[in-house]
């Protein structure tokens, strides 16, 4: 079967739909690391560690177990997904949904952050 040639009319050709919004939407996720309600979120389900390992100054709750964790093994996670971003009618949708108040983020551990996006997809 011959190959299906696909458009590339971003980036002076080099790059297809697909390419180019899959790089806004890294681009804004990485924005949103910086986002203060985000951060909020974390603050709020953290407590000083109670763990043996003295260099650990937090642990994190995470909101569907209920276990405490370390925070490099959590996620903040959206309650309300994003959504795709295929398109600039897109756009709006998603940047509202990314950039939510306090509200719209739960903190989760790997495991439970990790069996939720498989839930969703489903």
């Amino acid at each position: 079967m011959p190959r299906k040639l696909v458009e590339k009319p971003y980036n002076g050709g080099q790059w297809s739909t697909a390419r180019y919004f899959s790089f806004i939407r890294s681009a804004l996720r990485r924005a949103s690391v910086r986002w203060g309600p985000k951060n909020e979120a974390a603050t709020d389900a953290r407590r000083p560690s109670k763990s043996r390992n003295k260099r650990l100054k937090w642990e994190f709750q995470c909101a569907d177990c209920g276990k405490w964790c370390a925070r490099k093994d959590a996620s903040v996670h959206h309650i309300v997904p994003c959504g795709p971003l295929k398109c600039y009618d897109d756009l709006p949708l998603f940047v509202e949904r990314l950039f939510c108040e306090k509200e719209g983020f739960v903190l989760l551990c790997d495991k439970c952050h990790k069996a939720r996006h498989e839930k969703e997809k489903k």
